[in-house]
């Protein structure tokens, strides 16, 4: 079955309501042997494509996970980009800033960790935490020592979101891609992999109980992505909203776009031109006379 990708885009300007977009979608692959196989062959295709995007060495290319508690941020990127060369792919995980990071503004930290030329960076949360957590908490926005003026501005959000859409056009116009992924998981979902983590002893160490805290939250998570969403995703830097209920069928949906958007860069291929294999055929009679 081809997966259509587009169909999870979030339209730029366009209103998101999260009641509207399904945790569940009809299952893309016939078995777990399918699933398997196509999984290799998408990543045997990004293998190939990030290889030419090193050497190409003209753009780079930013992916975003952003996600509720155990919707599978991980393992999707652990499943996904399995099979990519380390020396040309960075994960980067943001959690709690440190002292150093909030003397700074909220983008510093992670423009530190923005990708190479020729790199694919991959960001587990990311600067979004930032019109999420600290708009569901407003204690932590308190904690980042801004001016009082900032802090009693009403349209404090919808400044921030300029400021990332305005980050994102600039990264762009760079040669780095910027593609986003939300893995939707409904709030019964994450109940029961709550419970596959205090049930199954291996899985312990991923559950605390602060995860039970933030659920209280849910209705304001939910209203804090919708307006997140909305206002961020663009032509440039799409958000892309993934049914996260079933975790084989939204890794198959992230690494098909993953393949998508690399497809679509313009860097030819490995073949050298004319110039260039004339140089390489120079350099060999050099070496075999040697």
């Amino acid at each position: 079955m081809k997966i259509d990708t587009d169909r999870f885009a979030v339209a730029s300007g366009k209103k998101v309501n999260l009641k509207h977009w399904p945790a569940r979608v009809k299952t893309i692959y016939s078995s777990e042997e399918d699933y398997q196989e196509r999984l290799q062959e998408h990543v045997h295709k990004m293998s190939a494509l990030q290889e030419l995007l090193y050497a190409h060495n003209r753009y780079a290319l930013l992916l975003i996970f952003q996600a509720m508690d155990a919707a599978g941020k991980d393992s999707a990127i652990k499943h996904v980009m399995s099979g990519i060369n380390p020396q040309g792919c960075q994960v980067s995980s943001f959690k709690q800033p440190s002292a150093e990071e909030l003397e700074h503004d909220f983008l510093w930290r992670t423009t530190c960790r923005l990708p190479d030329r020729g790199n694919i960076g991959i960001f587990n949360r990311s600067y979004y935490e930032e019109v999420l957590i600290a708009r569901v908490h407003p204690e932590i926005l308190r904690a980042q020592l801004l001016p009082e003026e900032l802090l009693e501005d009403k349209d404090i959000w919808k400044h921030r979101y300029q400021s990332i859409v305005n980050f994102e056009k600039m990264l762009h116009r760079n040669g780095t891609r910027v593609v986003k992924f939300f893995l939707h998981i409904s709030k019964e979902e994450q109940k029961r992999r709550f419970l596959r983590r205090i049930d199954e002893p291996e899985k312990n160490w991923k559950f605390s109980v602060s995860d039970i805290h933030e659920r209280k939250f849910w209705k304001d998570y939910m209203k804090a992505y919708e307006h997140c969403l909305a206002a961020t995703s663009t032509e440039e830097a799409p958000w892309h909203i993934i049914p996260s209920d079933d975790k084989p069928n939204a890794r198959l949906i992230i690494s098909e776009t993953v393949v998508r958007v690399l497809k679509s860069l313009k860097m030819g291929t490995l073949e050298p031109d004319k110039a260039r294999h004339r140089e390489l055929l120079k350099i060999r009679k050099l070496l075999v006379k040697e």
